[in-house]
């Protein structure tokens, strides 16, 4: 559940937005004299501005990871190696996917996009995370064959390759870690580089057991770590992304809210509530009011009431309020 502000936080917040030429735009659309329509824009929700200069580094990066991997892994014998060329692979392509992602979601509403694109990032994400949750599980496996039958491993070799994409990925990593902040698709590949960047650091140790004591059995270890870890932290991203893809309600306290709209004189009861969230951020609110028969100059007030509430105490940003005289015969909170 979302933390409540303070009445006294409440206060403050309301003096600032009222003082500041950024404070939220409402904009109210009656239909049928029963229906309005707000957009809050009061709180900053900034897609991250990835440039295409920075993609591209962090791509080639990648790809230059991912072949020297490969060579290394296929000529000293290491599955660790060839599990992080793996994940470098998937890094390559989820950050190119990650970076047409955040392109397309900044598009502008239109015609057959009416909420706009903002899901295509939540979509590459939801993709990225699985395809690297796939590949961990088949490493896993892969893992568990090579322990039963131990290779010869060059541990010089996957010393050297193993110190070369760690170096490239911390470089990755620091390109992206400021868009990886508050996007989850961003945030999606910044994990794909993180997992390598500890993949490689598990790589680096493995070979040096290898070398210096023969400890052939620490290379599906190793892998089997670096797979666990991956599949926890992106399962995290996976739930998440199902979530706001099948539409479910957004964390808010939906009992707290009907006390405090039913609070507002003349409001009779709050009903068939509907919502969700287009996106990680944006939080999507739409009920039915019950109210005494009232002229629409006094509905509109009310309605500006119920806005204030949502978008101040519960940082609700698009809401959708429909006025009505004991029109619904189940006034349930989510039925109608």
């Amino acid at each position: 559940m979302k933390k409540l502000k303070s009445e006294e936080e409440h206060e403050v917040d309301k003096l600032n937005n009222h003082n500041s030429e950024d404070y939220k735009h409402d904009h109210d659309h009656s239909h049928d004299n029963t229906h309005v329509h707000d957009h809050n824009h009061g709180h900053s929700h900034d897609v991250s501005n990835l440039s295409g200069k920075k993609i591209f580094w962090v791509t080639v990066l990648n790809a230059t990871i991912t072949i020297a991997e490969i060579i290394g892994g296929i000529l000293s014998g290491s599955l660790a190696l060839l599990s992080d060329a793996v994940h470098n692979l998937s890094d390559t392509i989820a950050i190119a996917l990650s970076y047409v992602a955040n392109r397309i979601s900044k598009r502008p509403n239109d015609e057959k996009k009416t909420y706009g694109y903002k899901r295509a990032e939540i979509l590459a994400a939801f993709i990225n995370s699985s395809v690297l949750f796939a590949l961990s599980i088949i490493l896993i496996f892969e893992a568990f064959n090579r322990w039963k039958n131990p290779e010869t491993i060059n541990g010089n070799l996957m010393i050297i390759v193993a110190f070369i994409g760690l170096v490239a990925n911390f470089v990755s990593m620091y390109l992206l870690e400021k868009d990886s902040h508050g996007n989850l698709n961003i945030k999606s590949s910044y994990l794909h580089l993180l997992g390598d960047t500890i993949s490689s650091v598990g790589v680096l140790g493995g070979g040096l057991l290898i070398k210096y004591f023969g400890i052939v059995f620490v290379d599906p270890l190793i892998t089997i770590l670096i797979s666990l870890y991956i599949l926890r932290e992106t399962w995290h991203i996976i739930k998440k992304t199902i979530d706001i893809l099948m539409q479910s309600s957004a964390d808010l306290s939906y009992e707290t809210i009907k006390i405090d709209i039913e609070n507002i004189e003349k409001v009779k009861n709050l009903h068939h509530v509907h919502s969700w969230m287009s996106n990680e951020k944006t939080i999507h609110f739409e009920a039915h009011i019950d109210l005494e028969d009232m002229m629409l100059s006094e509905v509109e007030l009310i309605y500006e009431k119920v806005n204030h509430i949502l978008i101040d105490k519960y940082s609700v940003d698009h809401i959708t309020i429909q006025a009505e005289v004991d029109k619904c015969k189940d006034k349930n909170l989510f039925k109608c």
